[in-house]
């Protein structure tokens, strides 16, 4: 093609990136939910672990330590911090340990005396109301009278402060000037967010909005606080990732365009062979964009480096050129192997999309499709764009000694035997177990902030994010009433010490038949006035004083029960609504746990029970996830691998010939799951997508290598493409094998391991020329 006709050319590729680029600024929406790279739940267990994992009580929590000051400059902060963020519609709740009445929602103080277990073994009759009035005319000369003034004249029997204490954590912190204090002198918080705990975006905000409101605070600047619990590491795992991946990213690219240059000496072949790699990553982007209503985040992250497959397209063209040879011509004979390629690296891919979950059918969708479009744009857009004159690579020196070397290498039938026989063995006498089912044993957070966190929430009585108490029934108020005859068995273990708290739904909100008998025990408005009268007799309290509490219990007489629906618009109400779920025609109490100590007690309330009562382990629940996630994958690969071979089998033409190619790319595969099993490696999920990885890459060594033209100087030439290929993979993968991240490192390792045997192994079990 003509300059002016490479210039059009140019122009037009490059306003169709562009404009791809525009539909995806137009489109593209990023998801957080983590639960989308999970797999659709198949038990009970599974499903209420998805739920919990973003929506339970204990996934919504923020644990809040502010240090450095003395117990009146910290109690001051904490009241400060509490009151800055009471409105914020990010919050569902905020406590410190301190009372606030103005906070309850007016019209719901009537029900106190339907909420409050008094009536249940205390009449409201003359002698409790002469204690409880005498009792308040000895607080009111306490420190305590400025709460007291405002409460007595509408709740002489402070049941709302009762209220208050038993919806308090169970095992409180010490209270010192009206918040809670740890045993480190820290003033304690805990934070409700209304943001899922799998959504570390809203989850960043709502950490902003406690820091900004904590820095804006008087006396701020000489205290410290920190932060703990579920959301808050899904933010700094987060933020950990993104700063590892950045700078490997940055060292990675600086150094891959090096090699590059080293390899071609070419500024503008560099330039153009980047073209394939940017319309692969905007034409998966795009049709993820059309596929899916929102893309997750971590689909881009792992599309991008599973794409790292697709370079190696344009590099094959690059390094095949031949002296004066066209670039069309050259990249037609290189045609048949890279379709075969590009097709098999696709059908291996096309696992992910078998395997059902959401965000890894995501995945499938953005590597199939990019590597189509780059394989599509280097066969049939950027031969016509490259230069007409090009250095022969085959002409260099140290290449032609190395192909030398290569070719004299032996090459024994017995050597798959040998390989397959060390990989058994290594495979047998390694150590530990051979999967990573623990999804915790991923996390890169450092031991001493989950000590912290441990430490924050044994001091707070926050719920354990591993137990749950699930109570069924076919109603709610089934659950509610279930709930309220578990209790004093309950109440039994805690004062074994067998757990240190169990909340249950009932704790919030009684059954509306309780209730109901509550309501019975009200004296009516004349019986409560007469009373009244005589207990006042000898007090100094105005007759009239009580009016508001005679007009409350009155109105408490004809209130109609208070039911879930009612209450889920209250604060208190959004707790009861985490522990309280319908589920497949029938309802759902959640006990959350803290302190366990004896697990089997806890496991011993649901004997008896006939099912409706269980102690549900989150954490073996997760382990039976990861379990049914991989043995989907693993089926999905079973399935890829057998297409694969179909397809390199008809592609060549020839069973041996098959063999050459899929042999090592099987040995190299197994070989590395091998040696990080004799590491002490166990496999996660994240090894089997790095295996995929490597696997695409390996077969693209073992086609060119198995292929044999006859000429000495094209087998120079891939060599080179090969040797260029795999440097570049060995330094971004290499780097990320340095990582800290648990995820990016397993990833890194194993594509580094993988390149290295697929290499090494594609070039000892290919044939010789005399062979072919």
């Amino acid at each position: 093609m003509r300059g002016g006709g490479r210039t059009t050319l140019l122009v037009l590729w490059l306003l169709a990136l562009a404009g791809l680029g525009w539909v995806v600024s137009q489109r593209l929406k990023i998801s957080t939910d983590l639960r989308s790279f999970m797999p659709a739940p198949t038990t009970p267990d599974q499903r209420l672990l998805m739920e919990q994992v973003g929506e339970g009580p204990g996934s919504r929590l923020l644990l809040l330590a502010i240090s450095g000051g003395s117990d009146d400059q910290l109690a001051a902060l904490s009241q400060g911090l509490v009151a800055a963020l009471k409105n914020d519609p990010r919050y569902s709740q905020v406590i410190n340990g301190s009372f606030d009445p103005g906070a309850l929602d007016p019209a719901l103080l009537p029900y106190r005396y339907l909420l409050s277990p008094t009536l249940d073994t205390q009449p409201l009759d003359e002698p409790y109301l002469a204690d409880q009035l005498e009792q308040r005319l000895d607080e009111l000369s306490s420190p305590a009278a400025s709460l007291l003034k405002g409460l007595l004249p509408r709740d002489p029997t402070l049941e709302v402060l009762k209220l208050a204490q038993m919806w308090a954590p169970a095992k409180s912190p010490q209270v010192r000037d009206g918040v809670w204090f740890s045993a480190q002198d820290e003033a304690l918080l805990l934070v409700q967010t209304v943001a899922a705990g799998f959504d570390p975006g809203a989850q960043q905000q709502a950490i902003d909005g406690i820091e900004k409101a904590f820095h804006t605070l008087p006396g701020s600047a000489g205290a410290k606080l920190e932060l703990s619990g579920p959301g808050y590491f899904s933010v700094v795992v987060g933020a950990q990732t993104r700063h590892q991946a950045d700078w490997i990213g940055r060292i990675s690219t600086v150094g891959f365009i090096a090699l590059l240059l080293l390899a071609y000496r070419s500024i503008g072949s560099l330039l153009l062979s980047a073209l394939p790699i940017a319309s692969a990553a905007l034409a998966g982007i795009v049709a993820l964009t059309l596929a899916f209503p929102d893309v997750h985040g971590i689909t881009l992250a792992f599309g991008f480096t599973l794409l790292g497959v697709a370079q190696e397209y344009p590099i094959r063209v690059l390094s095949h050129r031949r002296a004066g040879e066209d670039a069309l011509q050259s990249v037609r004979s290189l045609w048949p192997l890279l379709l075969t390629a590009i097709a098999s690296a696709c059908i291996a891919y096309l696992a992910f999309y078998a395997s059902g979950v959401n965000g890894l059918k995501q995945l499938a969708v953005f590597t199939i499709v990019g590597l189509l479009a780059a394989g599509f744009t280097t066969r049939y857009l950027l031969p016509h764009l490259l230069p007409r004159r090009v250095r022969d690579v085959a002409d260099m020196g140290w290449l032609v000694r190395a192909r030398d070397v290569v070719d004299r290498l032996p090459r024994p039938r017995w050597l798959p035997l040998l390989v397959a026989a060390a990989i058994v063995a290594m495979l047998a006498l390694a150590p530990g177990p051979f999967w990573q089912n623990n999804l915790a044993a991923l996390t890169p957070l450092p031991q001493s902030m989950l000590q912290h966190d441990a430490r924050l929430r044994q001091a707070l009585g926050a719920p354990d994010v591993r137990y749950l108490l699930v109570l069924q029934a076919p109603t709610a108020q089934g659950v509610l009433e279930l709930s309220q005859r578990m209790q004093p068995r309950v109440d039994a273990l805690v004062a074994r010490h067998a757990v240190d708290t169990l909340e249950l739904p009932s704790r919030y909100l009684p059954a509306v038949a309780l209730q109901r008998e509550r309501q019975q025990k009200l004296p009516d408005q004349a019986t409560l006035q007469h009373d009244l009268t005589e207990a006042l007799d000898g007090l100094p309290f105005r007759a009239d004083l009580f009016q508001p509490f005679l007009d409350d219990v009155n109105t408490a007489r004809t209130l109609p029960p208070l039911t879930p629906e009612r209450y889920a618009q209250t604060p208190l109400g959004q707790r009861l609504a985490a522990m309280l779920v319908p589920r497949d025609g029938h309802w759902l109490g959640l006990g959350t746990v803290s302190g366990v100590h004896d697990v089997a007690a806890l496991q011993a309330l649901g004997e008896g029970s006939h099912g409706s009562v269980r102690l549900l382990d989150l954490k073996a629940a997760s382990e039976s996830l990861v379990v049914d996630y991989r043995t989907r994958i693993l089926q999905a690969l079973l399935a890829a691998a057998v297409l694969l071979v179909l397809t390199i089998s008809f592609a060549l033409r020839s069973v041996r010939r098959a063999w050459h190619v899929l042999a090592p790319m099987t040995l190299a595969t197994f070989l590395v799951l091998a040696v990080e099993r004799m590491a002490g490696i166990e496999i996660s999920l994240f090894h089997l997508v790095a295996l995929i990885l490597a696997g695409g890459l390996g077969l693209h060594y073992a086609l060119f290598f198995e292929r044999d033209t006859g000429d000495p100087a094209e087998q120079r030439r891939t060599l080179h493409a090969t040797l260029v290929c795999v440097l570049s993979a060995l330094l971004v993968f290499g780097m990320l094998a340095w990582a800290t991240i648990p995820v990016l490192r397993a990833i890194g390792l194993t594509v580094s391991l993988g390149v290295a045997f697929h290499f090494c192994l594609s070039i000892l079990m290919a044939p010789h020329a005399s062979e072919n």
